[in-house]
């Protein structure tokens, strides 16, 4: 007698199904949540520094909103199957599902999203923050979302 593989009933399918649809909804939370550090940040430092000091204070708020986030985080490529290794570094892996990258710069320039939209695919994530400094106020125009459909 030959034992059946266990197949998905109609239960596993809704939860499978309940799981997706969840899943752009906790990513947006914590966009919602890393915007909110972005603008304190802001409004404690001003405008006019360098993106280190923005950086260094981002990942203290982060930390005091009990955000899971890696800063400097290496990412990796291949290149017709071979290794690339390190093409570049996230600024902030946040929740494991949102990338922020953080400028200090008069303009957000097509390039600056183009890159995070190839950071986007490379690394798997759908969603990603682009967060200009120098702009007041960093809510109007700061702050961008560059979204990877995969």
């Amino acid at each position: 007698m030959s034992e059946r593989p266990e197949q998905p009933d109609a239960e596993d399918a809704k939860v499978a199904q309940k799981t997706q649809k969840e899943q752009p909804e906790l990513e947006n939370d914590f966009s919602h949540a890393i915007i909110g550090a972005a603008v304190e940040v802001q409004r404690v430092l001003g405008v006019g520094l360098l993106e280190s000091a923005y950086c260094a204070a981002l990942a203290i708020e982060l930390a005091e909103r009990e955000l899971g986030f890696k800063r400097e985080v290496p990412m990796t490529a291949t290149y017709k199957g071979r290794d690339l290794g390190v093409v570049y570094r996230a600024d902030f892996v946040v929740e494991d599902s949102v990338i922020v990258e953080l400028k200090a710069v008069d303009d957000i320039a097509e390039v600056h999203r183009a890159q995070l939209l190839s950071y986007l695919r490379l690394s798997g994530l759908k969603l990603g923050l682009l967060i200009n400094f120098n702009t007041f106020p960093i809510v109007k125009r700061g702050i961008h979302r560059v979204v990877n459909r995969l």
